[in-house]
């Protein structure tokens, strides 16, 4: 290539550089991106498709702001620039709302809510009223006159907006500079005036969350086995995650299935929530007051069942994915019964769940059971036992127990897919008789300030972190109570409990890290220096989703309990990862974590040490996905759609004549360069003619 033809090829080069430059800066001067859009996505299981989706460029709709209900009028009919991109208050993302929008989705092209300062005082959950309905333990097979909540509805405020379809993306917006820069573009250019239509430009909204997953879970496995063959293009994930495990003394984990002379009590509460925006699952009540609960009945009773020699061992088990029809605790029963989990279903000796106990009205907690097991006399004598257990554990407390009527069956809980195995005794604990007292269940709403936890003005984090709330208070009574009972049902003389107690400040400082902030000083001192990038100063979001590492509340759980029940060692980082992994006297016995531990005063170097546990783990995945069987109505179904591109963005933009105008000189500037081109292409001889001289000249 000679050099000319080089330099040539510089400046293309460097035209081309220009340009992409040029065409940033212009994308820039006329988009606005959004920075904090949640958007909602579409989730599919055997039968059929919920969640919200745009198209694949994105859908693009001229802003309005509802008002009021009766605003909507405009957007569905009266209107006259559709189709519209709705902006509104969370005080009117309600079913009635949204399914008018859903009719006339035509005229609408994606809807906007912008999260509130305060929760909703009248109460809000997008869940159905019925959690679970179809997977639990009730059937026309198991108490018929029980099932699907003819008895109670569970949810009272369930409005099922979470289980609907929506063809037009839906998104959550921070009350933050882009919300009131998107209410500017509003009012600048797309209020009406004294009733009449607002005149171009106008504000433009686009927003993008195409999903790649379409019809149900059957299909978009199926398309998965084609894309993964030819381009490793999937569609769509399973919903998983992991179960976190721990028994009061140590299991041997490489031998599965049955144990000999082992009888094992569960106790469990559930690891997740979610609510209509995936991102946005604080579940506080649903979720965060059980498992806080239970992880301060451990550490309560670290010292206790280490000290007696107890008849039974307590299994802490945190389940993932209970919203998702059992995800977890179906798991865990499928692969006792498969003898594939380091004890059986025979080595059960009881269950003990603890579901929403965040205290709202009173001091009250209510032991539902379980009416048609109950018919078994075996079953019917070791269930009173637990509830006179759990009335001993609860005197002298500032909780008092109840039972709700014999016939009332069970609430959602995964208790009940253990009775779908085998009738076994079990309690689960519940802060409300026949139905939920949590207004805000699976929803964006539940979240530190609907379980009270609140804080005095003008404390600083480490403050914060360090006060004990009333919540916790409350949390650390029924967390004794647990604690208690646990050791009786293990072997324990009654004789000993009144030395049992949970740690109020424990309580107050695993609420702050799920409720307000992970990123503290004190979960950076018991967590390993590889998962702290994990922490951050946000509320943890309990959604399961599908990530194939642990998400943020997985790994909390793991390291809090290894910390709560385990025991310091005094070994180096080196010697610790050793024991892990040579030891073989005690690594099927035991966990080992270097954990980054507390930083002295002027110093960054961190005093670390070595945390030995019996914790463990075990994936939280629907046994439908092992059996490959996507049409199951046994096991879960559920999976995430994949998407390509989440984003928001706002414009200007013109009226559709100049759009059309434009186009058209456009289209005619386009011909008359052709046609000029052809012009001096066919003339070129004349118009480029010079006085050469001939090429037979000679001198």
């Amino acid at each position: 290539m000679d050099l000319l033809s080089n330099k040539w090829i510089v400046y293309l080069a460097l035209c081309l550089f220009i340009a992409g430059i040029s065409c940033n800066s212009v994308e820039n001067k006329i988009y606005v991106k959004l920075n904090y859009t949640v958007p909602c996505v579409r989730l599919l299981n055997s039968t059929h498709q919920i969640g919200c989706q745009s198209s694949l460029s994105g859908d693009v709709g001229v802003l309005h702001v509802l008002e009021s209900e009766e605003n909507l009028d405009f957007v569905l009919r009266s209107g006259h620039n559709p189709p519209y991109m709705v902006i509104m208050e969370s005080s009117l993302f309600t079913r009635p709302v949204m399914m008018k929008l859903k009719n006339g989705s035509s005229r609408v092209a994606g809807v906007a809510v912008v999260e509130p300062s305060a929760n909703p005082p009248g109460g809000f959950s997008p869940h159905t009223r019925c959690p679970n309905e179809n997977t639990g333990v009730y059937s026309e097979n198991y108490g018929p006159g029980l099932a699907h909540c003819n008895t109670t509805k569970w949810n009272p405020f369930g409005n099922g907006l979470s289980y609907e379809e929506f063809d037009f993306p839906i998104f959550s917006m921070k009350d933050d500079n882009d919300t009131q820069l998107i209410r500017q573009c509003y009012m600048d250019h797309n209020r009406p005036v004294n009733g009449s239509d607002p005149q171009y430009p106008l504000c433009a909204m686009q927003l993008s969350s195409h999903m790649s997953a379409v019809t149900n879970t059957p299909t978009c496995m199926r398309r998965n086995s084609i894309s993964f063959s030819m381009s490793n293009d999937m569609v769509c994930d399973p919903l998983s995650d992991y179960n976190i495990w721990a028994p009061s003394k140590p299991l041997n984990v490489s031998q599965n299935g049955h144990k000999a002379n082992e009888s094992v009590i569960i106790v469990s509460a559930r690891l997740d929530s979610r609510s209509f925006f995936s991102e946005i699952g604080p579940g506080a009540e649903s979720a965060a007051s059980g498992l806080v609960t239970l992880l301060a009945a451990a550490h309560a009773l670290r010292n206790a069942t280490q000290d007696a020699q107890l008849d039974r061992t307590i299994l802490y088990t945190f389940f993932h994915g209970e919203t998702f029809d059992y995800i977890g605790s179906s798991k865990m029963v499928y692969d006792m019964e498969k003898n594939q989990f380091p004890i059986d279903l025979d080595n059960v000796h009881s269950v003990l769940e603890i579901g929403q106990v965040g205290l709202h009205s009173s001091s009250n907690l209510w032991l539902h059971t379980d009416p048609v097991s109950m018919r078994n006399s075996s079953v019917q004598e070791e269930v009173k036992n637990l509830i006179t257990n759990l009335k001993s554990a609860a005197a002298g407390l500032n909780v008092s127990v109840k039972e709700p009527g014999v016939t009332q069956p069970l609430p959602p809980s995964s208790f009940q897919r253990f009775l779908r195995a085998r009738p076994f005794p079990g309690v689960v604990i519940e802060d409300y008789n026949s139905s939920f007292s949590n207004k805000y269940f699976q929803s964006m709403f539940d979240n530190a300030d609907s379980l009270n936890v609140l804080y005095p003005p003008n404390l600083t984090p480490e403050e914060q972190l360090n006060h004990v709330t009333d919540t916790a208070k409350s949390l650390a009574e029924v967390a004794t109570m647990v604690a208690r009972v646990l050791f009786l049902q293990a072997g324990g003389e009654k004789t000993q409990i009144n030395s049992i107690n949970a740690d109020e400040l424990m309580v107050s400082r695993m609420l702050y890290s799920f409720l307000i902030s992970s990123n503290n000083s004190w979960t950076q001192e018991i967590i390993s220096l590889k998962d702290i990038v994990h922490l951050n100063n946000n509320t943890v979001n309990f959604y399961i989703s599908v990530e194939q590492q642990a998400s943020l509340p997985t790994i909390l759980v793991k390291y809090l309990l290894a910390n709560l029940t385990g025991t310091a060692i005094n070994v180096t980082q080196e010697n610790c990862k050793k024991e892990s992994e040579d030891n073989k006297e005690t690594k099927h016995l035991y966990t080992y974590f270097w954990v980054q531990g507390a930083a002295p005063p002027n110093s960054t170097e961190r005093d670390g040490f070595c945390v030995r546990s019996t914790v463990q783990w075990s994936r939280a995945i629907s046994p439908a996905f092992a059996l490959e069987n996507y049409t199951t109505s046994e096991y879960s179904t559920w999976t995430e759609s994949r998407w390509k591109e989440i984003k928001g963005r706002i414009f200007l933009v013109a009226s559709h004549d100049l759009e059309m105008l434009t186009l058209g000189v456009g289209i005619g500037v386009l011909l008359s360069s052709l046609l000029l081109t052809y012009i001096m292409s066919s003339k070129a001889d004349i118009l480029f003619s010079s006085g050469r001289e001939p090429t037979s000249a000679t001198y």
